[in-house]
């Protein structure tokens, strides 16, 4: 008899967890988008506030050691 009564009667989803998934992924695109937000400025300022490459790369000196 109690095997009847448990198939008849629906299960019923907690609410709680429902939410807290929903919170989470919240959450997650949040933080998603703070870092996609922060890479992007970084490289437009990067971008905007480029030097000429040749002014920022030193030339290769030959090292001169006690040896030679």
């Amino acid at each position: 008899m109690t095997d009847d009564r448990r198939k008849q009667a629906p299960t019923r989803r907690n609410p709680t967890f429902a939410i807290s998934i929903l919170i989470v992924v919240v959450v997650l695109l949040v933080i998603g988008t703070l870092f996609f937000n922060a890479i992007r400025e970084k490289r437009d300022y990067e971008h905007e506030n480029a030097t000429p490459a040749s002014s920022t790369t030193v030339p290769a000196v030959p090292s001169t050691g006690a040896s030679q």
